[in-house]
């Protein structure tokens, strides 16, 4: 049988020839950043930590594990250089066997890489596999992924692509990134950020700091069975 899950996104994202509008951090970074004093206080109680997840976990969509044959695989949430072999990083992999996955990944040298949705336990830092599925037997659907997040009103809040705020907003947290912060999105309706995994508490914080729905948190991996 095979799982449904959400596809959010594309599979790849160049690290080269993306547009102003798009902001990749480093996930591995310093969470709290460099405070600017703009759109929020330094002192705001912003999060510091990846929160782990309470229960299974799933990739959104499908993603790229990434074997360089140092230390542990890594699930690439983020950004991926469309480079051969390709080029990423994210959350280490615990218990991956590429040995479970034969025919259906590619490798040069001692680099493995593959596409697969992947399930597991996350504790803020790695990824405990229990189970993947390769992009070849992937059955996309639509799901509520129960974050309950709609984007503002636009003729509520914040205007259109050009709003001040917005762009502040965004600045801001290029500047000082949210703790596993893939990307910052200004949109007509609101600010999107993903990030590497959200239990609720980035979205709170975002929503206290910046108002209900302007900075739409979008979490990497989702609670399974939602």
């Amino acid at each position: 049988m095979m799982i449904r899950i959400a596809l959010a996104g594309t599979l790849f994202l160049a690290l080269t020839g993306c547009g102003g509008a798009t902001t990749a951090s480093d996930p591995a970074g310093d969470p709290s950043g460099s405070p600017t004093g703009s759109a929020a206080a330094p002192d705001d109680g912003r999060p510091t930590e990846v929160p782990a997840a309470d229960g299974p976990v799933a990739t959104r969509t499908i993603v790229t594990v990434m074997d360089t044959g140092e230390g542990l695989p890594q699930l690439c949430l983020g950004a991926v250089a469309e480079s051969y072999p390709p080029q990423c990083g994210g959350p280490e992999l615990r218990g991956w066997s590429w040995a479970d996955q034969q025919g259906v990944f590619e490798h040069q040298g001692d680099v493995r890489w593959g596409m697969f949705v992947v399930t597991g336990t996350f504790d803020g830092t790695a990824m405990d596999v229990t189970h993947a599925i390769p992009a070849a037997l992937y059955d996309a659907a639509p799901v509520d992924d129960g974050s309950g997040i709609e984007p503002p009103d636009t003729q509520q809040g914040l205007g259109g692509k050009q709003d001040p705020r917005r762009a502040e907003i965004a600045t801001d947290l290029e500047q000082r990134p949210l703790p596993g912060q893939l990307s910052v999105v200004p949109t007509e309706v609101s600010v999107v950020v993903d990030v590497v995994h959200d239990d609720g508490t980035i979205q709170d914080w975002a929503d206290a700091t910046y108002g209900e729905g302007v900075v739409e948190v979008i979490s990497a991996l989702v609670t399974v069975g939602r």
